[in-house]
């Protein structure tokens, strides 16, 4: 299978990115299973941008029970592990991406399918978790926070990227091209006023917030799928928010 992976916006032929309009869209267990096999393969600006930005700020994880919500291939699960967190799951809804996640070493044993709405597990279970580009995917917002709030251990920080709402706006979209055709994966948008609402009415605070753009490090990927062109123009517009809640001590 040929495919081209990603993020929607301005380059239609850079790996990680789309900008004709799809083909058709899907829903997000169907696009994630047949986006699985490729997923890996080709690198992508957007998850490049986000690793920059947040790998630095991770906390000490020794000794932690840590959760990787939708942990797709287990990118983030990984890096949790080699963190030293005593106990790490990654959960995901796509038998296909959570298959690709098993065939690496650190993740094989770590993994549960499950939907991020009805979280599988005891009341104040975890210290730490992430949820990478996963929540514009989730119709019920509430019930994912609910969840959330009786999972995670007071002050348990909760780290949450996904795709801009100004980059959504603009059409960067969520989905990827193989051989039959372009797809896009179905998304609810919202606006982060609204995102951090929720949140806080779920029993969380906001310890910050912020939009990135890409910069000079994603440069190289534009180069090697000879969209140089397109970088400058790409550059422009927050690509990924950032925010950081931490479950409020009851």
């Amino acid at each position: 299978m040929s495919s081209a992976s990603g993020f929607a916006a301005q380059s239609p032929n850079l790996p990680g990115w789309q900008s004709h309009t799809p083909d058709v869209e899907i829903s997000v267990e169907a696009g994630y299973d047949r986006w699985a096999r490729s997923y890996d393969t080709f690198p992508n600006p957007i998850l490049a941008r986000e690793e920059r930005y947040v790998l630095p700020l991770l906390p000490p994880l020794e000794g932690k029970h840590a959760l990787d919500l939708a942990c797709g291939t287990g990118r983030w699960l990984e890096v949790l592990i080699d963190r030293g967190v005593k106990c790490a799951v990654g959960i995901d809804a796509s038998p296909a991406m959570l298959n690709v996640a098993r065939a690496k070493p650190l993740a094989r044993e770590s993994l549960l399918r499950a939907d991020c709405t009805q979280l599988p597990f005891a009341f104040a279970t975890f210290d730490f978790a992430i949820c990478s580009f996963a929540l514009s995917h989730i119709g019920e917002l509430r019930n994912f926070v609910g969840g959330m709030s009786r999972i995670m251990q007071p002050r348990a920080d909760l780290f949450l990227t996904d795709i801009h709402p100004e980059a959504a706006a603009m059409g960067w979209r969520t989905g990827f091209r193989d051989d039959s055709s372009r797809v896009s994966i179905e998304v609810f948008p919202r606006r982060i006023e609204k995102i951090l609402q929720v949140f806080v009415a779920g029993g969380f605070e906001c310890v910050t917030h912020v939009g990135l753009c890409l910069g000079k490090p994603e440069k190289p990927i534009f180069v090697r799928a000879n969209r140089e062109a397109s970088f400058e123009r790409a550059c422009r517009v927050p690509a990924i928010y950032f925010a950081h809640f931490r479950r409020i001590a009851s």
